[in-house]
């Protein structure tokens, strides 16, 4: 599908599945990044409520939408090894998921050695180990991910061990998997201490990753790093998704980190932003 306004599903406060799918339509975007939440179960859970699973494709189907991937992020780099394996059958479970549901990408977090917080920085992220430790956990969910033909997709985020594009291209470039893949936010990319720069900062994004981002977010930021609807803060979306576009990324545009009453304005906002053309 080409370029489109898409939402993460947990924006809204709904666990049934239909009436969640029935919100986002009814708000105008075109398409989800889904979360199990949205469907009444845990994120990564323990089994799979494969009723749940079957209404939701269904009734995305019959709406329109594209569920263009499933969320499946746990602290891939967590210190403690038996934390990180006793995640496994519960990802294996978001991996079935994503394939009755008919979403392409399960989306991960390549972690962070912080202790309570998978998103957070810490010094060690940086650490010889601590890639290992990513490492050996992505190479054990992307031979998951290719037994069941799906796509996995990192994220650049500050606080984790993937913290930027340039990392990013080395983690793809050592990888080498096309079962790996990147999701693009620039909020994240440029953060508060960027926002006086932010187009070198997309432009070398888009020239290390352009090729291999599946998704795009257009998370957005006011000038003390609080998230805020699309279009109410400091990052130049239109530049950002111009320079996407440009690159030849099709695909979801994904609003998210605002609350659920803002989500007609995101709505509105992302679809002027997906009629940007080269």
């Amino acid at each position: 599908m080409s370029l489109h306004p898409a939402i993460f599903s947990r924006t809204y406060p709904i666990g049934r599945v239909t009436e969640a799918l029935q919100a986002i339509r009814a708000d105008g975007f075109l398409g989800a990044q889904m979360n199990l939440s949205s469907f009444g179960m845990e994120s990564l859970p323990d089994q799979l409520d494969e009723a749940a699973l079957t209404e939701g494709r269904t009734e995305a189907a019959r709406l329109g939408l594209t569920l263009s991937a499933l969320s499946g992020t746990y602290n891939m780099a967590y210190p403690d090894a038996s934390e990180r394996r006793a995640q496994r059958p519960r990802f294996v479970n978001v991996l079935r998921a994503a394939r009755a549901i008919g979403a392409p990408v399960v989306t991960l977090c390549t972690g962070s050695r912080h202790p309570t917080d998978k998103w957070a920085a810490h010094p060690d992220n940086s650490s010889s180990r601590a890639w290992a430790d990513l490492r050996a956990e992505l190479d054990w969910a992307l031979a998951e991910a290719a037994s069941l033909d799906l796509v996995l997709a990192v994220e650049p985020e500050p606080g984790n061990v993937v913290r930027d594009a340039l990392v990013a291209r080395s983690l793809l470039d050592e990888v080498g998997s096309d079962h790996l893949k990147i999701i693009l936010d620039a909020a994240n990319l440029i953060g508060v201490g960027g926002l006086d720069r932010q187009a070198d900062i997309i432009a070398e994004a888009i020239e290390l990753l352009g090729p291999d981002v599946v998704l795009a977010h257009a998370k957005d930021i006011d000038p003390t790093g609080r998230v805020v609807a699309p279009g109410q803060g400091a990052i130049d979306l239109p530049a950002f998704v111009s320079a996407l576009v440009t690159a030849g990324f099709e695909g979801a545009l994904v609003g998210h980190g605002f609350e659920a009453e803002h989500t007609t304005l995101a709505a509105r906002v992302l679809k002027n932003l997906c009629r940007i053309r080269p």
